[in-house]
């Protein structure tokens, strides 16, 4: 197949456009990407840059008519659901009914929004007990890579899409309206399932709004529990989140975001920080791992358990975002498993993000930001220097997506491994930032000087495959997470004497504790100059990622050569 010159337009470069981004350049095409601002832009920027073909991974906005008329060049639309189905809600509505096979279908745009012919659809089955940004992130983004491959091979050999029926008995989709909260709301008298449901259904954005403690908030990150209380009861706290009770047992609620008053802007916060005002009587469980036994079942940010000689220590921070106080309870958990009787500390992350780095939303929740984010930077430097100090050959697992600091965190192991159809943004450039997290010693011992500072500066995401090539991760596991869990435990238990990673057990025994020491002490310098006297305007930075402000234009770094080249023609 001949190289094709494809737009990415979308609504933010967020992990589906990236992972189409590098899924087609892994094809040999050459993608550029648009970001919507407004009509006129965007259509112009399109309509010069004589793409061959538009796809649209993730779009909130309504593809202009003067790029869905043009008969030469197809927009094509990922819609997340299945063919047939329509509507801004196709995954809350998946959700909330429980559906158990849902898809993605790739549709043309035309005038009526999702109701253009179909260029590809891939079905799947529904997990249970799903949020919405997990289905987001897994089932959804595979299919969606399946059908954007799909729509390009079509695309070279002339295939023509064909038109919705909905007379046909396999189109079972339908037009579903908008969600709205009255679609979510719940009693706390309800049973904590169907409570936990609604929440899932609303993961990410918007949330759903409930009556708690008195106020009005919009609840995220639900866990089941089963004590039991008064419905809507506070009734105990651990790390972040607050334990309220529903109609036959409780949950775990750990972000909420505040109602907001006429011209005021609330953001998501841990739940904790949010109510911390009104639980001074509550009481607070103990959350450290030597008191906790291992359990999936029940609310356990961080957890522990041991097989053979392998201790492995499961982290899940929402959003892969670690504020200080969560750094300071791995870092605890860290010094707990390094004093076990193990040869292999094996870290990992949970269902989502791996991490992130740190906490934007509790930095810019401060009364001093700049403060929080040194006191944040310090706290998460803490932990890379438990891994990097580890006794025992440390390996970990990225199980999801991994930005900034967590990549940095992940490569501070001696051994990394990473599931299949991840995606890593090695890099801080972009919120202001030199970096930290001993990044100038983990990052070229992994890929060398001349590659870390290509993905420093270049600030562009690398697939797990590219990762691999590069030295940053020594093998890719299987995509299901279940799997990947099973098949990392088995690599990890193998490290030891695994003839491909001899060169990674002698590197920790060469280490120099004090070539390492002085990379953290110039990088806190650069962070100190960065977060809080605002070198690089992280603190504009940090304030527009927390309240979503939407881009201006699209970054230049991921603006093809061939768009540029011709939006440069048009300025001549």
């Amino acid at each position: 197949m001949r190289s094709l010159k494809i737009m990415l337009l979308s609504s933010a470069f967020n992990g589906l456009t990236q992972r189409a981004w590098l899924d087609l350049r892994q094809s040999g095409h050459v993608p550029s990407v648009v970001l919507f601002t407004d009509d006129a832009t965007v259509c112009r920027q399109i309509e010069a840059s004589a793409a061959d073909l538009v796809i649209c991974p993730f779009l909130k906005d309504r593809v202009p008519q003067q790029l869905w008329s043009n008969p030469d060049r197809p927009v094509v639309i990922i819609h997340p659901g299945i063919v047939g189905d329509r509507g801004a809600s196709a995954l809350d509505w998946a959700i909330t009914e429980q559906v158990r096979r849902w898809g993605v279908t790739a549709l043309q745009a035309v005038e009526e929004m999702d109701a253009g012919p179909i260029w590809s659809t891939c079905e799947f089955d529904m997990p249970t007990d799903v949020r919405k940004s997990e289905l987001y992130n897994g089932p959804v983004s595979d299919a969606a890579i399946y059908c954007i491959r799909d729509v390009v091979e079509k695309f070279a050999s002339g295939f023509v899409p064909t038109p919705l029926d909905y007379t046909q008995p396999s189109v079972i989709g339908r037009l579903q309206p908008n969600m709205k909260q009255a679609d979510r709301t719940f009693s706390w008298y309800d049973c904590a399932r169907f409570i936990k449901r609604s929440i899932d259904a609303a993961d990410g954005q918007p949330g759903v709004l409930a009556n708690l403690a008195g106020g009005q908030y919009y609840l995220y990150d639900a866990h089941l529990d089963s004590r039991r209380g008064t419905p809507g009861e506070i009734l105990a706290v651990q790390d972040d989140a607050v334990l309220v009770a529903a109609g036959d047992h409780s949950l775990w609620i750990g972000a909420l975001k505040r109602k907001a008053q006429p011209g005021e802007e609330t953001f998501k916060l841990p739940a904790r920080h949010v109510l911390a005002g009104q639980l001074a009587d509550i009481p607070v469980l103990n959350s450290s791992i030597a008191s906790q036994a291992f359990n999936e079942a029940v609310y356990q940010p961080i957890r522990y358990r041991e097989s053979a000689h392998v201790g492995e220590l499961t982290f899940e921070f929402y959003n892969g975002a670690m504020s200080t106080e969560q750094c300071r309870r791995l870092g605890a958990a860290l010094r707990w498993a390094k004093a076990r009787d193990t040869q292999v500390l094996l870290i990992k992350g949970g269902r989502g993000s791996f991490s992130n780095g740190v906490h934007l939303n509790v930095i810019q929740a401060a009364e001093v930001p700049g403060l929080e984010a040194w006191a944040n930077i310090q706290a998460i430097d803490d932990v890379c220097q438990e891994l990097l100090t580890a006794r025992q050959l440390v390996v970990s697992g990225l199980t999801g997506s991994a930005g900034a600091g967590g990549v940095m965190l992940a490569l501070a192991a001696d051994i990394v491994f990473a599931r299949a159809g991840v995606v890593l943004n090695p890099h801080y450039k972009t919120m202001g930032l030199y970096g930290s997290e001993y990044w100038t010693y983990s990052l070229p011992r992994a890929v060398g000087s001349e590659v870390a500072h290509k993905l420093t500066e270049e600030c562009l995401p690398v697939s797990a495959f590219q990762a691999r090539q590069w030295g940053m991760i020594q093998d890719i596991g299987p995509r299901c997470p279940r799997e990947f869990n099973l098949w990392l435990l088995q690599q990890a238990g193998s490290a030891l004497t695994d003839e491909r990673y001899a060169l990674h057990r002698a590197r920790k025994v060469d280490r120099d504790v004090e070539q390492i020491e002085r990379c953290r002490e110039n990088e806190l310098a650069q962070m100190q100059l960065d977060m809080v006297h605002n070198r690089q305007q992280f603190a504009e930075k940090c304030r527009n990622f927390v309240f979503k402000r939407k881009t201006c234009q699209t970054p230049q770094r991921l603006i093809a050569p061939w768009a540029l080249e011709l939006k440069a023609a048009l300025v001549d």
